[in-house]
């Protein structure tokens, strides 16, 4: 019976030794010795029972049997202490000693309360709990810092050189003009929109904002804070360090904040070059500024069972920087109307829809929602606006009252203006097909296009009409109406408005300009065409005749021949120099019209002169009378339509 008092000596003598080590160690408290001194009981109780008068052999075994599982599970005890004083000695020299190790010990820490948690038959274990938790607040707190720390380190605002490199080829600015963007407004963006769709899909890549080395630690961190709860924490660190990072980004590239009074304040040019810049901000900020971000906060944020909080810390940190872009757009777009906004309107309303799929995408979730709304928003008023405008060109155009006299007939500013305005218009058919589809009747949108393109065209004749009446010259009149509706075709069948308007609207007004130039030559002409009639220059007596001499001039009178030459000389004259400042600016027309009036006005001249010359020619001073040849008044009329100025020396 010797070896069971043995065995209990040597319990004893362990579990005095456990005890010793442990009130040794720095981190136990008297909490954990009176842990352990419930084992010491147990051994206790054991050896009494194990005296040789009252054992009996299977009970020797049990004894055994309860011994061995009261060491193993003191051993065990020892075990976790042992790990938590090696845990808390790392945690106390902080995480930049260490940091794999750092958040190993943070595990370990975990793994011991979990322990002591699930075996609540431990006598005094929550004082060793609260002590493990008061350790990894701690602990969760130094990283919190390191967390902000190290993501500030590596966190700064992204140069606009680096943020050009990720555009395509075609949107790069040029070498002389860095962080502008497409500068010059409307029409580049325009060229290079087109550019983009009849060309490969345009790749953007957007830059590495933090990196990947450092992101898989800042995740690491990142998890045990989630863990700990501190998520809350966790998101304001990340986002006062990236949202300032974003802003100044964006300052950097050049956008500013301005609003809608600042907007009102500007002149026109300096207003358009800003649109401009903001079409290209808006799609560098998009594409590659906040896909970069999103990648980063995607990278960084995976937790189960926290699906959302990547989409709430991208919101937080993005959507100050989003408020700025799209504030100045609302501005524009909310400003006073004016038809040489319309095509700034609609590059916006462009670029809005262009990025509509990747804002969706990119903003997803619900924390991002507002972000999304707001985007969607700016783009319905922008098209609001667009279409408001389209409306008030045509009303303006019609009601033009400028009284900016055209002294030669030539095309009128307003015409030039509101056909280069319709050209320019062609440019964006899609996007203004898209406007009707959203306010009108999608189906026939192609139609619409094509009626208000019209109901624009007519609003211009009609105010030309009203314009042709400052003329106190008929002839003039309708040398005007000639010029502006024959500018009008000729645009129209040079365009893609021809396809629009098509070839009934073309000919139709081909014949008014046909008919403008033949009651220009009738009101210009007639009187000098009649001067080379025969009737009324028969004599009814008195005055000298001429008879017998062929018969051509028999019984008219030399006086009266006289007369109809000075007549002829006088309007000719005054009708060269007049109509030598009237202007026909197209080569062709010009050439058609000189011709019309020399194949009616040449052979009537020559034929007067043939027949009534000898009359004078055979008197005194003949050159008085016939001061010109056929060959001097074609060489004339080549001067006619070119728009002389009045004091310029006669030829």
């Amino acid at each position: 019976m010797g070896v069971p008092a043995m065995a209990a000596d040597s319990l004893s003598e362990r579990a005095a030794m456990m005890r010793e080590s442990l009130q040794k160690s720095q981190t136990i408290t008297d909490s954990v010795v009176s842990i352990l001194g419930s084992f010491d009981h147990r051994l206790s109780a054991l050896e009494t029972a194990m005296r040789p008068t009252q054992i009996r052999t299977h009970s020797i075994r049990k004894a055994h049997d309860n011994i061995d599982k009261s060491l193993k599970a003191a051993e065990i005890v020892l075990a976790q202490f042992d790990l938590s004083r090696q845990a808390e000695t790392k945690i106390l020299k902080g995480p930049h000693e260490d940091l794999k190790i750092y958040l190993e010990a943070i595990d370990q820490l975990r793994r011991n309360i979990d322990f002591f948690g699930s075996n609540k038959g431990f006598k005094s274990s929550d004082g060793v709990i609260n002590h493990a938790n008061s350790l990894l607040t701690k602990a969760i707190s130094k990283l919190e810092e390191e967390f902000k720390q190290l993501l500030s380190s590596y966190s700064k605002p992204v140069e606009p050189e680096r943020l050009f490199d990720g555009l395509p080829n075609s949107l790069r600015p040029s070498s002389e003009s860095p962080g502008q963007g497409d500068g010059g407004g409307a029409k580049n963006h325009s060229h290079n929109h087109s550019e983009n769709q009849n060309s490969e899909p345009a790749v953007y890549t957007p830059p590495t904002l933090v990196p990947p080395r450092v992101l898989l630690l800042l995740r690491d961190l990142a998890v045990q804070m989630v863990q700990a709860g501190h998520q809350q924490q966790l998101l304001k660190s990340y986002r006062d360090v990236r949202s300032s990072v974003l802003e100044e980004s964006l300052r950097k590239l050049g956008v500013e904040k301005l609003s809608k009074e600042d907007v009102q304040k500007m002149q026109w040019e300096v207003l358009e070059a800003k649109i401009g810049n903001w079409i290209h901000f808006m799609r560098i900020a998009v594409k590659l500024l906040f896909a970069g971000e999103r990648n980063v906060c995607d990278q960084l944020f995976v937790f189960k069972g926290f699906d959302s909080l990547s989409d709430q810390c991208f919101a937080e940190v993005t959507t100050s920087s989003v408020s700025v872009l799209l504030s100045f757009g609302e501005a524009i777009a909310r400003s006073k109307r004016s038809p040489e906004k319309l095509f700034v309107l609609l590059d916006m309303y462009e670029i809005m829809r262009e990025l509509h799929s990747e804002i969706d995408s990119i903003f997803k979730g619900k924390a991002c929602s507002e972000i999304r709304e707001s985007a969607l928003s700016l783009t319905k008023r922008l098209a609001q606006t667009a279409q408001e405008t389209f409306g008030d060109f045509e009303e303006a155009v019609e009601k033009d009252a400028t009284k900016t006299a055209v002294l030669d007939g030539t095309v009128h500013p307003l015409t030039s203006y509101v056909i280069n305005y319709v050209k320019f218009l062609f440019d964006y058919q899609s996007t203004l097909r898209q406007l009707f589809q959203e306010f009108e009747s999608g189906d026939e949108s192609g139609s619409q296009l094509a009626s208000v393109t019209m109901r624009i065209m007519q609003a211009l004749q009609t105010n030309l009409d009203g314009k042709s009446k400052q003329y106190k010259d008929a002839a003039l009149t309708h040398l005007f109406l000639m010029n502006n509706i024959h500018y009008m075709v000729r645009s129209v069948r040079r365009s893609e408005a021809k396809d629009l308007l098509g070839d009934d609207w073309v000919q139709r007004h081909r014949r008014i300009v046909q008919q403008h130039a033949n009651q220009y030559k009738r009101n210009a002409w007639g009187k000098l065409l009649q001067c080379l009639s025969v009737q009324g220059l028969t004599s009814s007596g008195g005055g000298s005749t001429v008879g017998g001499d062929g018969g051509n001039s028999s019984g008219v009178s030399r006086a009266m021949v006289k007369d109809r030459f000075k007549i002829f000389n006088a309007q000719f004259e005054e009708l060269h120099q007049k109509q030598s400042q009237w202007t026909v600016p197209d080569t062709e027309l010009r050439e058609s019209l000189r011709l019309a009036v020399a194949e009616v006005l040449l052979p009537a001249y020559r034929s007067f002169v043939k027949r009534f010359g000898p009359l004078v020619e055979n008197g005194k001073n003949p050159q008085k009378y016939i001061r010109f040849s056929a060959e001097d008044l074609e060489r004339m009329l080549g001067e006619f339509f070119e728009g002389k100025n009045v004091n310029e020396p006669k030829r």
